[in-house]
């Protein structure tokens, strides 16, 4: 929330700062005194010459300039922006003689701010003539918006500066590994090669099979240590509940691919009255099996509230394996159904779903086969990636690889080019290692190196599935290893920004923040 009276200490710059609320009235007179307002819109992080010149030229088009700006919550261009707040922002702007009166938006789409101000004029850059190259199809939605109230789009036509590209030399946004890994893909790719191989997705049809899990939050706040016992003692806040598992693996690259299914278990006593249907991203299906006899696997974890630190997890879940009769008919499914897929993504959280019988079907039917098995506190030591002998790709953790190998003192490479190469036959495999970003190898072109991205981490869980989803659509694509290691590590770079699933990755968004990492 905007703190007027924080914002900056001259009076006279107060007055020309409004959130967008206060703006509808304090300009209204411009109307009654038939002064043409002009409305630039942006994010505006860093002010340079670019951004100067174009608000000289939008000024010119009329009587009063307008520059409304996006909120810090909305500023889609990945970890890290925007590097200034936006109550930082509006200061330098409001500074600008040029300037008359400076908005802060609500909400991330500048047709909020257009509708509200019903502008005269409302100025792009000259790259947004373009319409066929703006990623969020936003220009269109503004024209139609400006044009509604008898207003005019016009563009301005000075040389373009890159707000970004400044940000990526001069600030220290990246450290120095991620700076100079980024300039070597600069000088072997440009962004219309990553663009092209993302065009490529929205034909592509996925099919997810794997355990179905309800990730529930209870927030609560710590107190004092228990005078009579040893145990921590919490009061609670609020619940949150995610629809986690392989739901949110899939709605991570729904928007990016042309069509999303899932195929997998849920139990018989909690069906949560559609609760899982309802948070399925709009381009995802749900098909599934039930069984009766136990729940849908929930996983509880205790919060603290102040730093979204969890505290400890509760499992309700039945991980026995299936009876027979269920076993055939989820195996049934995929041999009818993965050969109508470009794609079969497998999230394999060792909870009782996948059998032997159901890999033999995933091997024998999927077209291009995509693999995750997971250890985790319910399956440590028995649900290895080794398993599955045979794979297209596969994705896990330094954890997990070491595990498999049985070999925890080999160096990174190795764990793959010794050890899980030697005892699965897959072309192209990846171990993401934390904070040390993620190996990527193929067998023809060898082994690829990515940093990570981010430090400021709020979340890890599901960050692995993130970017699993998106390096698997990307290596299926056609992309090689390096570039699907890259994009897949974005996704995890945002994911560990969200808290739980409340978010997926979404296409403008993901578009954005590779432009900004390119420039």
């Amino acid at each position: 929330m905007l703190n007027r009276k924080k914002i900056a200490e001259s009076e006279d710059l107060m007055g020309k700062i409004f959130l967008l609320s206060e703006a509808i009235g304090a300009l209204t007179d411009l109307k009654t005194a038939q002064k043409k307002t002009v409305l630039a819109h942006g994010v505006f992080d860093v002010m340079h010459l670019g951004h100067i010149k174009h608000l000289k030229e939008a000024k010119s088009f009329g009587d009063f300039l307008i520059v409304s700006l996006t909120p810090d919550d909305f500023v889609n261009k990945g970890p890290g922006r925007p590097v200034f707040t936006v109550q930082q922002r509006a200061e330098v702007i409001a500074a600008l003689g040029i300037v008359d009166a400076v908005v802060i938006n609500e909400g991330g789409l500048a047709t909020t701010a257009i509708e509200a101000l019903k502008p005269n004029y409302y100025v792009k850059g000259s790259e947004y003539q373009n319409a066929a190259g703006d990623v969020t199809g936003g220009i269109e939605l503004e024209r139609t918006a400006v044009e509604k109230y008898g207003g005019q789009l016009v563009f301005t036509d000075d040389v373009v500066f890159s707000s970004s590209h400044l940000i990526n030399e001069a600030l220290d946004i990246h450290d120095p590994d991620v700076k100079a890994y980024l300039k070597n893909v600069k000088n072997h790719y440009c962004l219309a090669d990553f663009l092209s191989q993302l065009e490529k997705l929205k034909t592509m049809k996925v099919l997810f099979v794997g355990d179905m899990i309800l990730d529930e939050y209870a927030y609560v706040n710590e107190m004092n240590r228990s005078a009579k016992e040893p145990i921590i003692a919490t009061r609670y806040r609020s619940n949150e509940i995610f629809s986690g598992g392989v739901v949110a693996a899939a709605n991570h690259i729904a928007s990016l691919t042309g069509h999303v299914d899932i195929l997998t278990m849920l139990g018989g006593q909690d069906l949560q009255d559609g609760f899982i249907e309802n948070s399925l991203h709009s381009g995802v299906s749900l098909d599934y099996i039930v069984c009766p006899q136990r729940p849908t696997t929930r996983k509880k974890r205790y919060v603290s509230s102040s730093y979204v630190r969890k505290l400890f997890e509760v499992y309700h879940f039945d991980d026995a394996p299936l009876g027979a009769g269920l076993q055939a008919e989820f195996d049934r499914k995929i041999t009818e159904q993965a050969p109508n897929y470009d794609l079969v993504i497998v999230t394999d959280f060792g909870h009782g779903l996948v059998a032997d019988s159901t890999i033999k079907a995933l091997k024998n039917s999927a077209k291009f086969l995509a693999v995750n098995a997971q250890s985790n506190s319910a399956n440590h030591g028995f649900n290895l990636i080794t398993k599955y002998n045979q794979a297209d790709f596969i994705c896990i953790d330094m954890p997990e690889a070491r595990l498999a190998i049985s070999d925890k003192n080999c160096s990174a490479d190795d764990v793959i080019t010794h050890g899980l190469a030697k005892r699965i036959a897959c072309d192209n495999i990846i171990v993401t290692n934390g904070k040390r970003g993620a190996i990527a190898w193929n067998k023809r072109s060898g082994v690829h190196h990515v940093p990570a991205f981010t430090k400021s981490i709020v979340d890890t869980v599901g960050a692995g599935d993130a970017f699993f989803a998106v390096a698997s659509a990307l290596c299926a694509s056609g992309a090689g290893m390096d570039m699907s290691a890259l994009m897949g590590n974005m996704a995890g770079a945002v994911k560990v920004g969200i808290v739980g699933h409340r978010t997926s990755i979404e296409r403008a968004p993901f578009i954005k923040y590779l432009t900004a990492l390119l420039k």
